[in-house]
């Protein structure tokens, strides 16, 4: 994918990005420029210069080039240990993913109820998702059924977590449609921020790991990152109320 004329090229933190990203491409793709720095251990300038050496006119550039390579490469690298797993925990070491969680437990905080939708492994994730947000004290449903009928007395005072690896999953986008018209919150965590589905949402919580599909159907993406991100609000919102409680604040 890269020219080995132009990686000898490459200072020592230069090369550094081009190791991290052969080691880690499936996960790359979907990374921030910022991201990507952090988790090499160089700046957004050396991440740029290493692209502009490459021959790419930005971040974005080397990004489609990596989403081509991978395309035509019907054999790809499937992580079978923690590094992957290690490499997202890494990545959410900051304020940024600590706001993005406030953030999300704010869209909640006041709702009367939550909803949670997902299909697959993903509705699995729903049902997990229901009955964690329930034990915090925040009444909470899972809808199984991506026909499932809403209406605006149901959704109201109401957010709705949706769930989905790919962001495009026909049945659940049409189940987030539902909400948007009947003017509920959507929240989505999904490994794709630029999806249809997080196109429809209010808030987005993205999670950047290797999206990988056997026979080019049957998703085994890791979902260890959503069920952290699930937890991560729910006791957001636990500590919030403690808060407020400690305050002598009271929501009717």
């Amino acid at each position: 994918m890269f020219n080995a004329r132009k990686l000898s090229t490459l200072n020592a933190l230069e090369s550094s990005v081009h190791n991290y990203i052969i080691k880690n491409i499936n996960a790359v793709i979907y990374m921030t420029i910022r991201e990507l720095a952090d988790n090499c251990g160089v700046s957004t300038a050396t991440v740029l210069r290493f692209c502009k050496k490459m021959d790419f006119k930005g971040y974005s550039e080397l990004k489609a080039s990596m989403k081509l390579h991978l395309n035509k490469n019907s054999t790809l690298l499937i992580p079978h240990g923690a590094e992957e797993i290690l490499t997202f925990f890494k990545s959410i070491r900051n304020d940024e993913f600590d706001e993005m969680i406030n953030q999300a437990a704010q869209y909640i905080r006041d709702a009367e109820r939550v909803f949670f939708a997902g299909a697959g492994s993903s509705g699995t994730l729903g049902s997990y998702g229901a009955r964690f947000f329930s034990n915090v004290g925040k009444f909470s449903n899972h809808i199984d059924d991506p026909y499932y009928p809403v209406s605006t007395d149901m959704v109201q005072s109401s957010v709705a977590i949706v769930l989905s690896v790919s962001g495009e999953t026909p049945e659940i986008l049409k189940l987030a449609r539902q909400f948007v018209i009947h003017k509920c919150k959507v929240i989505s965590i999904t490994c794709n921020p630029d999806s249809t589905l997080a196109k429809l949402s209010d808030f987005i919580v993205p999670y950047h790991v290797s999206r990988i599909l056997i026979e080019s159907e049957y998703d085994i993406t890791t979902q260890v990152p959503v069920i952290f991100i699930l937890e991560s609000i729910g006791r957001k919102l636990v500590v919030n109320n403690l808060s407020d409680m400690s305050r002598g604040v009271t929501f009717l």
